[in-house]
């Protein structure tokens, strides 16, 4: 479990003034000890269930500022479908579509044999995989 201290803490590191907002999106994203998959919709209704009040363009500035300073990554699975991934070290998920859940690969479980050489004046940032699975 995180302190409020120590998130505190993480934002700063980051860059991020911990602003109440922050620190409370902060403590639902990484004060469980487990890395999460949440998108801005379900992370807002689990703010509201615990009885606090803020705003879904709110929870989306946060996320998206969490995400630019590195605290997060973005997961696209989908036209609309956006999740946040507090693990934001090198693996791969499996999509499990009927649920709308994601459940991660570790990187050494996925091999990608040939990629093309990135366009002229870029370079690869990362390659990320989604498995689409059902139950």
């Amino acid at each position: 479990m995180c302190s409020t201290s120590a998130i505190a803490d993480r934002l700063r590191t980051a860059g991020l003034r911990p602003t109440r907002q922050r620190l409370a999106l902060g403590a639902l994203l990484f004060g469980g000890g487990r890395d999460r998959h949440v998108t801005a919709e379900q992370l807002h209704a689990e703010v509201a269930a615990r009885g606090g009040r803020v705003s879904l363009a709110t929870v989306y500035n946060a996320l998206n500022q969490f995400t630019a300073a590195g605290l997060l990554r973005e997961v696209v699975v989908g036209p609309g479908r956006l999740y946040f991934d507090t693990n934001v070290g090198d693996h791969h998920h499996f999509y499990i579509e009927n649920e709308g859940t994601l459940l991660d690969i570790p990187a050494d479980r996925v091999a990608i044999a040939r990629l093309p050489s990135a366009p002229e004046g870029m370079r690869l940032e990362r390659v990320d995989v989604v498995v689409r699975v059902r139950r």
